[in-house]
């Protein structure tokens, strides 16, 4: 699994930091989107793509 963001379509809802705060973070400053880990372990995943799902400006990306 890769993960990538767009951080010019986040709206800082925080949904990914309360779905899989391992993988995402938010900026101080705006609230915007952080990748912590592109490549999220197996104890990760799921959290990851309920991230993906719950975000509303759908700036999360999943390959598989």
């Amino acid at each position: 699994m890769k993960v990538t963001v767009d951080q010019d379509k986040c709206v800082s809802s925080g949904q990914c930091v309360l779905n899989a705060g391992e993988v995402f973070d938010q900026r101080d400053d705006d609230g915007v989107v952080v990748l912590l880990e592109p490549a999220p372990g197996p104890d990760q995943i799921e959290n990851a793509r309920r991230a993906a799902a719950a975000c509303p400006a759908l700036a999360i990306q999943i390959e598989e």
